[in-house]
């Protein structure tokens, strides 16, 4: 037993060590080496000139080993100079120059040089950790094994061998470990992993869950849909690595910006090395040192570190909050965004349609002509009738049985209750299959008055409007505070706002009528009035919606212009003009038919749930938590990315100017010189970690 826990304890042991050496290797090497400069600094103090020449190298190549291999690589494979070479050389430089005068605290100079440089490395690197650690956490949502039922008989099974059609089982707690539809069960599930919503979702038979979200209480038995691989967490894992590793235009800029600056600082170090004892009368080891003073001062260390950091928190922010960036290029554009184009259905409205008006007749309610309309609906699989009894639901009107239910596709539908004849659907249907004339009914208010055809309509009062507003989620349209219309004014009223009027009759008798339409997104107002206040110039509706229906949704949520009746390639030619007036205009969308002006417009953008595979795929830019709402989050990250972006850059030109000044100014020493230089970089890439915060 001893044996064993000492085995255990030294392979815990070692692996601990591995891993904490790995993640903290650039701190110990600076570590190690801050302390030989230290004990090399007191031994040539002390004068024990041996031991000091032997601490002090060490420090070098300790210190320096990760610079001077990275410099020599580039310069070899790539045939450029860097910024690590530059260093390297300045050190050893210094120190050539202490041994030939016999000044060793030269030496010491360089390798306070080398000290500082592994300390910013050093330091770079956790801030770096920092900024990746919300992306890389995602790596950890991914299940490594599933639940197989086969046969009755439950068994782990590798997620990558997982086949469609296969049933697993997820316990109480546990991961999803894959995309599937629920065959079994009933639970709630976080999705803040894949959505950014933190409340739960509950999820029953028939519906979609996603691998990486988190089963609350109740066990699920899911069917698989899709390879594993196609999973949406794994495609945000794959796009997120696309994000980190793909360099923006700008910082592709300063890459080629930085190659041939550093040609330019090594010509110009050589003719600083040379010159000034001939005009101004230098003596040669001051103008050596100076040289080598300005090669440390003059790279563009911290000019280098104003970009990436900026964007990678940004990207990781945004994924934090349910928004992926699938590059930096397009946080970057995000900033620049003047117009938006938004697709209307399933973009500014919810895509799912709802009963918005239940009006009855004389002597009869609002819940018996959804409790008629309901008991035949529901043998309907056609969005009308689901999302009228999804209201019956939600008032929680009890379902009275229907029998000889027969559908007519297209125009309504027909069944007895309590052997009476039921009729659901257009007015020309109920015409065809009844005895009455439309145009001689009138609704009501729920009062005595019936209905007869010179009186005018009452119109509904407060009570009838507030059991609406109680009882439906979307409250009913203004149309209550005009003259009471007769019926098919009434109607027409409903049909010009873009809504489908269904009637509802019993033998030969109009009972009431139900207004369904899709309805607009909660916060769909309030996301179009904060992007104006944002500075967006414009907003545009593209449909292929009628022009009537576009009107009606543009002019309830404040956008500014209308395009309507559009096949896929004319929102493209919208989309171009829109960028020869704006330059930078962004599209909102979630369909196929979205596609080709996602892929046009300067960003694209996605909606996560209810977008189809190809808008995905096709986006610059997902909201995966489907809330429209965080569009404004998305351009506000990238316009803070550009504001950061160019505090960064000037600060470090800025700084190294300075430096410059100073250097040939002044009386700088080596070390005054790597502090400024080397803290201006840290300070820069701690600039950009600002953006990890939420707003």
């Amino acid at each position: 037993m001893t044996y064993f826990a000492i085995t255990r304890f030294k392979t815990l042991s070692k692996t601990l060590f591995r891993v904490f050496s790995r993640e903290h290797l650039d701190a110990i090497a600076a570590f190690v080496c801050a302390v030989l400069v230290l004990l090399g600094w007191i031994a040539l103090q002390l004068g024990w000139l041996g031991l000091g020449l032997l601490l002090l190298p060490a420090a070098y190549v300790i210190g320096g080993y990760e610079s001077a291999k990275e410099g020599l690589t580039t310069l070899w494979q790539e045939k450029e100079l860097d910024v690590d070479l530059l260093m390297i050389v300045a050190a050893l430089g210094a120190a050539g120059l202490g041994v030939w005068r016999r000044e060793y605290y030269l030496i010491v100079d360089g390798a306070v040089l080398i000290l500082i440089f592994a300390i910013s490395g050093a330091l770079e690197g956790y801030a770096m950790q920092r900024t990746e650690r919300d992306i890389r956490s995602l790596m950890s949502l991914s299940s490594d094994t599933a639940r197989v039922l086969d046969r009755g008989q439950e068994k782990l099974v590798d997620v990558e061998r997982l086949q469609v059609g296969d049933r697993i089982l997820v316990k109480p707690g546990e991961l999803i470990p894959t995309d599937g539809i629920i065959q079994e069960g009933y639970s709630t599930l976080n999705e803040a992993a894949i959505t950014g919503e933190s409340l739960p979702v509950e999820k029953t038979v028939g519906h979609e869950v996603f691998a990486g979200t988190l089963n609350g209480n109740g066990a699920l038995i899911l069917q698989v849909h899709q390879p594993p691989e196609s999973s949406l967490i794994q495609r945000i894992i794959q796009l997120v690595k696309q994000a980190q590793t793909e360099a923006p235009p700008s910082q592709m800029f300063i890459e080629r910006f930085e190659r041939g600056y550093a040609k330019v600082i090594v010509l110009a170090g050589i003719l600083l090395a040379i010159l000034p004892p001939f005009i101004w009368g230098w003596s040669w080891e001051t103008t050596i040192y100076r040289a080598l003073i300005f090669l440390v001062v003059a790279s563009p260390c911290a000019l280098m570190a104003a970009i990436m950091p900026t964007l990678l928190s940004g990207i990781a922010n945004g994924a934090r909050q349910g928004i992926l960036f699938k590059s930096g290029a397009q946080l970057e554009m995000m900033g620049k965004v003047r117009a938006i184009a938004f697709d209307k259905t399933g973009t500014l409205t919810t895509g799912k349609l709802a009963v918005t008006e239940v009006i009855p007749t004389a002597g009869h309610s609002i819940d018996e002509v959804l409790q008629i309309a309901a008991a035949l609906e529901a043998y309907s699989e056609h969005p009308i009738g689901q999302a009228i009894v999804t209201a019956a639901q939600q008032k929680q009107i009890e379902f009275v049985p229907a029998v000889g239910v027969y559908s007519h596709p297209g125009q309504g539908i027909i069944g007895e209750i309590y052997s009476q004849q039921v009729l659901v659907g257009k007015a020309d249907f109920l015409i065809q299959n009844s005895k009455f004339k439309i145009q001689n009914l009138e609704l009501t208010n729920n009062s005595p008055v019936r209905a007869h055809s010179s009186a005018p309509l009452p119109t509904p009062d407060s009570s009838v409007r507030a059991s609406l507003a109680d009882s439906l989620t979307i409250p009913s349209s203004d149309f209550w505070s005009k003259p009471a219309p007769t019926t098919p004014e009434l109607s027409q009223h409903l049909e010009a706002e873009g809504k489908t009027v269904i009637w509802v009759a019993r033998e030969s008798e109009i009972i009431g009528i139900v207004a369904v339409a899709d309805t607009l997104r909660p916060k769909a107002v309030e996301v179009i009035k904060r992007l104006k206040q944002l500075g967006i110039e414009e907003t545009i509706v593209l449909t292929g919606d009628n022009q009537r229906t576009a009107d009606r949704i543009a002019q309830s949520v404040g956008i500014d212009r209308v395009h309507a009746e559009l096949l896929p390639e004319d929102k493209v030619k919208v989309i171009r003009q829109l960028q020869s007036q704006y330059q930078t205009v962004a599209m909102v969308g979630d369909g196929i038919n979205d596609a080709p002006a996602l892929a046009q417009a300067s960003v694209g953008i996605a909606m996560g749930v209810t977008g189809s595979d190809v808008a995905l795929e096709t986006a610059d830019l997902v909201l995966m938590a489907d809330r429209l709402e965080k569009l404004v989050v998305a351009i506000h990250l990238g316009r803070r990315s550009q504001r950061i972006i160019k505090q960064n850059i000037t600060f470090a030109l800025s700084f190294i100017v300075l430096l410059l000044i100073a250097n040939f100014t002044g009386n700088m020493n080596m070390p005054i010189g790597v502090i400024g230089h080397e803290g201006s970089t840290v300070i820069v890439t701690l600039s950009g970690l600002r953006l990890l915060r939420n707003w």
